[in-house]
């Protein structure tokens, strides 16, 4: 429910007694504040959006990443080029699995180490897939088809959709390190690709062609 259907709905209460009054206020001056609150989450989530364009990031073209997600990722993984492979990259953010096999059962459980932010930027988007048709959702439930358990089918889901962003990022790095017509434009280490940028607009690329479909993704990553 939404402040303005709480709104609404606290309207159609009359209450006669102090006690029944009382309580009203009490609604709807928590209800104004949040009010207030979505206005500022609004507000933050404009900023963030645009930091995140200045950037050269195209992060929340995937579903699931939206603005404070994306900055969250920027901010916390920086140079991308730091990580050597996906696989790297997977274990820095916690999404490898651990070996938890024993004796005949082959079987794997989340790990609890690593970058529990970026872990957690990740698990949104997971949530964020299942609840919608897409193909993280359809590799999800292919997962349960083959005898996981949903935490495992999960955990296979966060490590697919870390491999997604670190693919993502590095072809954002590539781009902003090259500009048109193959010419070297800003590096991975200037500016353009920093979460605060403070260069001028001359000196960034121009961000090239993007990457509309998840279902590419997915498939790329596996």
């Amino acid at each position: 429910m939404s402040a303005q259907q709480a709104r609404a709905l606290l309207n159609t209460v009359r209450p006669r007694d102090l006690v029944g009054k009382t309580r009203r206020w009490l609604a709807s001056e928590l209800i104004h504040e949040l009010t207030v609150i979505d206005k500022k989450i609004k507000v933050a989530n404009a900023e963030l959006t645009d930091l995140v364009a200045s950037t050269g990031s195209t992060l929340q073209e995937l579903t699931g990443i939206g603005p404070s997600g994306a900055a969250r990722l920027i901010g916390d993984i920086g140079d991308i080029a730091r990580f050597a492979s996906r696989a790297h990259f997977a274990s820095w953010n916690g999404t490898a699995p651990i070996d938890a096999s024993s004796g005949d059962q082959n079987r794997h459980r989340l790990s609890r180490a690593g970058n529990r932010r970026i872990n957690r930027a990740l698990h949104i988007m997971a949530v964020v897939q299942l609840r919608r048709d897409t193909e993280g959702r359809r590799y999800y439930q292919r997962k349960l088809a083959d005898g996981k358990t949903p935490m495992e089918a999960m955990r296979a889901l966060k490590r697919r959709l870390s491999d997604i962003v670190y693919k993502r990022m590095v072809a954002d790095a590539r781009r902003l390190a090259t500009g048109p017509g193959g010419h070297v434009g800003a590096t991975l280490q200037s500016s353009a690709a920093d979460p605060n940028p403070w260069a001028d607009t001359s000196e960034k690329s121009l961000p090239g062609p993007a990457e509309a479909h998840l279902r590419t993704d997915l498939a790329a990553a596996s």
